[in-house]
């Protein structure tokens, strides 16, 4: 068992914590949990998933996931484990990533407050036009 698998299992028992618990909360299989704790990446489902599996595996746990999923590809390239459709996933991942344009909070601002104001325009314009014929319908 490599240095990965070994500090993650640490970590898991030194919080009493069990890989039933974590298969259970996480919905991950625990013979993949033991795998990773093993450091038998090849047992694992492979590309995008296996970071998916650490991050929820290190947040169950309560450690950083980031950390656990940077520690886990460092462990993964040097195990001689990885597989060449797992480079060529892992790259499209960082490239999508690094292509999407970044989201400012100002537009997204604007349209929600425009949205709120489209509102309060037409629930008064209701209320004006309700209170037109309720008045009319009175004085008739």
């Amino acid at each position: 068992m490599s240095e990965f698998g070994e500090d993650l299992k640490k970590e898991r028992e030194s919080r009493k914590i069990t890989l039933a618990s974590i298969a259970e909360a996480t919905k991950i299989s625990s013979r993949h949990l033991t795998a990773l704790e093993q450091s038998r990446f090849d047992d694992l489902p492979g590309g995008v998933f296996n970071k998916g599996i650490v991050r929820s595996y290190a947040q169950m746990v309560g450690l950083n996931p980031e950390k656990w999923v940077v520690r886990y590809v460092a462990a993964y390239e040097c195990s001689g484990q990885m597989k060449d459709d797992d480079i060529s996933w892992t790259a499209f991942a960082e490239n999508v990533g690094r292509s999407r344009p970044k989201a400012e909070a100002r537009p997204a601002v604007r349209l929600k407050w425009a949205g709120v104001t489209a509102l309060v325009v037409v629930l008064a314009a209701l209320g004006w036009l309700a209170w037109n014929f309720l008045s009319m319908k009175l004085a008739a």
